[in-house]
Parts: C-alpha cells; structure tokens; sequence
C-alpha cells in the first residue's frame, strides 16, 4: 500500500503533468476496492441520492446521509484522500452554516477536503471554508444542485458566452482559496484553457482530457446504476447485468430446491438417535 498523498502531491503531479485518477464512490466494498487499485482520491458525492438512495436528483440527500457514507468510505480507504461533497442547503445560507457542516466532513467523517458547486455566488462560503483550514475542491458547469436553473442536466460552456462566465467563475474560485476545481460536462478547448489559467489542479468529469485528471462515477462506470447513463461516461462493465443474472439463478436453484446443497448446511454433533429421543420428548 503507498503512503496516502496529500493536496501538495496533486499539486506536484499538475507541475509535473501527471494525470489524477479518482471515482465517485459511497460505501465500504467500493472504497476498499478502488484502494486497493491504486485510485488517487475518492469523492463521496451527493450523487449517492440517485446512486444509492433512489432519489430523482440531489436535492432530498442530508448532511447526515453524506457523513454516513463519508465514514463508510474512510472505513474501507484508510490510505486514500476522500473529499466528502456538501450537499444542498448545508452552505447555502450562510458562512457561518458552510464552516460548521464542512467541519462536521472532517471531525465525524475524517474527509481529507470538502467540495461544493458553483461559482461567484459562493465565493465567500468558499473563503470562510478556507480560512478555518478545511481544503475546498471548487465545482463548475454542470452543477447537479442547481440543474433546475441551468434547464436540466445539460452542459455549459458550449458558446462564447457562457464560456466567459465559466472562466470568470474559475478564477475567482481560485481566488477565493480554493485548492481544486472540478468542470463538469463542458468543452474539452475550455477545461484546457482554465486548466492552463488556473495554478490550482482542474478535474474533469466530463470535461475532456486536457487537464490534470478525471473524475468517474463508480456506479456509472461498472454498469451499476441503470436509470441513464451520461454521455461523457465509459462502461468498464456491466455489473447489473451479472448481479441480475445471479438473482434469476439463485430463484431458480431456490424454487428447484437445487439450493442449499449439503456441502451449504451444519449437521448435528450429537447422534440421530439422540435427536430423535429430543423431539419425541415434545410429542409426549
């Protein structure tokens, strides 16, 4: 097992043009597995509320439903960095809100960072995070908290325009100290350009190659989570498919009786005999 890295590795790794491998994960099994192939982070996003929870968006996911996968996680990836995601109304209101809950990802949950969406509209929730010495990873684009506003899930910074607002956001996320961004779904010539610009590591979920790593959804990727998949995502496998099929077998065997075998039971210690003299006590 490495030595876990740290935000000053990323930092080395963007100087030295070393690509960043992380995935969207949530429980125990998922975290183990992607230690033990060598991911560089894990994020433990509020995506869980479709992935896991079987919600239509983001939006109903709790603080305590994050802190909970968050701590099942770092179980499962001691040595990894995990950046636990801050879901609706856990910053929005205020500075003062956005300190404590981020506080709560690395107390309760011992997250390595916190990330949170959007642009200049959090610029001092981001600040205020910071300061308190909590490192903040950035989120722009596609923003799934905010999607009613953008139109849905769609992506930004197709025209010129909204390319500039993007750019603009970037920067003074940085600016704002945070130590990461993440684009999501927008133009592989523009998460170049902000990579470029910015002097803090750029993410891309799908946002292209050019930028200092990428970030995939676990249950996405294996084939998991069934309900869409993305445009910008790569099926390593179809895990569904396997899992489905294991059920219909294990029906089968059940209905068949072909399940248990006698190789699956715990047979008795003492003799037939004496088993049979134990039940014949209850019939008298």
């Amino acid at each position: 097992m490495g030595k876990k890295k740290s935000i000053v590795d990323f930092y080395e790794m963007k100087k030295k043009g070393e690509k960043v491998s992380w995935i969207t994960a949530y429980d125990y099994p998922m975290a183990s597995f992607a230690e033990q192939a060598g991911l560089d982070m894990i994020l433990v996003g509020d995506s869980l509320g479709m992935v896991v929870l079987g919600y239509q968006g983001t939006i109903p996911v709790t603080m305590d439903d994050c802190i909970s996968h968050c701590q099942a996680v770092r179980r499962g990836a001691p040595n990894t960095y995990v950046i636990g995601d801050m879901p609706f109304g856990s910053y929005q209101v205020s500075d003062e809100d956005a300190v404590i809950n981020a506080c709560r990802f690395l107390k309760e949950a011992d997250m390595d960072a916190i990330k949170l969406e959007g642009g200049v509209r959090v610029l001092s929730k981001i600040k205020a995070i910071s300061d308190a010495g909590i490192v903040v990873f950035g989120h722009i684009g596609l923003t799934p908290q905010s999607s009613g506003q953008l139109g849905g899930f769609k992506a930004q910074g197709r025209t010129v325009d909204s390319a500039r607002e993007l750019i603009k956001d970037a920067i003074a996320i940085q600016e704002a100290g945070a130590r990461a961004l993440l684009l999501e779904a927008v133009p592989p010539e523009l998460t170049e350009y902000i990579s470029k610009k910015l002097s803090i590591p750029v993410y891309s979920i799908g946002a292209g190659l050019p930028c200092d790593g990428q970030l995939i959804i676990c249950g996405d990727m294996l084939g998991l989570f069934q309900a869409f998949t993305p445009k910008f995502v790569k099926k390593y496998a179809n895990v569904a498919e396997i899992i489905t099929n294991a059920f219909k077998e294990y029906v089968a065997d059940v209905k068949g009786e072909k399940f248990p075998e006698d190789k699956h039971v715990y047979h008795a210690i003492d003799s037939k005999e004496a088993f049979e003299a134990l039940f014949r006590e209850f019939e008298q």
